[in-house]
């Protein structure tokens, strides 16, 4: 569920933009998968002679796996190289820590990174760190809970290009269209005038991923379903076997006169104590087990998971869960409470007693 959420988010990047890759890249919302480099300045000067066509903002998108990963596979960080003219309307509106400021121009070592990053790194304001052998000053951090950006180097293109190797060459072209052309109409036209170049529309990079996140969120309700399913079995037999247990109490406050639906609500108030204890204690093994486990998938410390735990397990999703527990003990505990209601009195005592 994580990772589905860190892929959405990917969303307010080039937000009412159409993304143009190369031909054979898979687009997965803003992260190109595969394919080729694109010539920086012959692509870009082709894009900006498309009619329609209101800006062309050349970057670098650059992830990298890490040396100790876990699964090797997912990216830890990312890097973008960004024109500094045209940060803003890649990155949107996002501020900086205090003290912090954004690169002043494309020749500088100036360079942003994320907060997680920073916290993971102790990187200030100020600190010089290396990048493939290239001296860094980092005069800023981000103030942002977005995923991908928490785990991103940001720098001038130029100096992505130079410090990565891709010398002239991005992997996406953002292309922001004239308000009165629509992005389809912009797309065609760009594919039919380019060669060996794919363009994208919002819609376009969601449809490439919706089919993959509809069912991963289709398994995740089924393996909750069955787990509901095996938990109110569970909480049932528990509770059928307490009856059992206490069948002589019962036959007892019957016998001397308590009303009938007294045991009916004194197995259900017992089922509903469980489900409270037990989710809270859920909860909290649970969203320790969730953290515990993103840190070793990313090989990123533990502690840093903690301030952002609400992410992670969002409230909604825990009020959701605690809810559902609570719902399902009492549910669990209905069949045993009817049997309780039904047993003979003179039978239990015969045989009690």
């Amino acid at each position: 569920m994580r990772y589905t959420t860190v892929i959405k988010q990917m969303d307010t990047l080039f937000s009412g933009q159409v993304i143009v890759v190369d031909k054979y890249a898979i687009v997965l919302q803003a992260l190109p998968v595969g394919g080729e480099m694109l010539p920086q300045d012959s692509t870009v000067q082709e894009i900006m002679n498309t009619p329609g066509v209101s800006s062309a903002t050349p970057v670098l998108f650059v992830t990298s796996l890490g040396s100790h990963t876990t699964i090797p596979t997912l990216p830890t960080n990312f890097s973008l190289g960004i024109p500094v003219k045209d940060w803003q309307s890649v990155l949107g509106p996002i501020p900086l820590r205090k003290n912090g400021h954004f690169p002043t121009d494309d020749s500088s070592n100036e360079i942003v990174v994320g907060p997680s990053l920073a916290d993971q790194f102790n990187w200030t304001v100020g600190t010089v760190i290396s990048v493939n052998g290239y001296s860094l000053n980092v005069t800023g951090i981000l103030d942002t809970q977005m995923a991908l950006l928490n785990r991103s180097i940001i720098m001038p293109l130029a100096l992505a290009q130079t410090v990565y190797n891709y010398p002239g060459s991005v992997n996406i072209v953002a292309v922001k269209p004239f308000q009165n052309i629509s992005e389809q109409n912009l797309t065609a036209a760009l594919n039919q005038k380019i060669e060996n170049i794919n363009a994208l529309t919002e819609t376009e990079r969601n449809d490439v991923i919706q089919p993959v996140l509809q069912q991963v969120e289709t398994w995740s309700i089924g393996i909750e379903a069955v787990i509901f399913v095996i938990s109110l079995i569970l909480v049932a037999t528990v509770a059928l076997i307490s009856v059992s247990e206490r069948r002589r109490d019962f036959a007892t406050l019957d016998a001397i006169g308590a009303p009938t639906n007294y045991v009916f609500k004194l197995v259900i108030t017992e089922t509903f104590l469980i489900g409270i204890i037990g989710g809270v204690l859920g909860l909290a093994f649970g969203s320790l087990t969730a953290i515990v486990l993103a840190s070793l998938y990313t090989n990123i410390p533990i502690t840093l998971f903690f301030p952002s735990i609400l992410q992670i397990m969002p409230p909604v999703y825990m009020a959701e869960m605690f809810s559902a527990n609570v719902v399902l003990c009492c549910l669990g505990g209905v069949i045993p409470a009817l049997s309780a209601m039904k047993m003979r009195v003179a039978e239990v005592l015969r045989a009690d007693y």
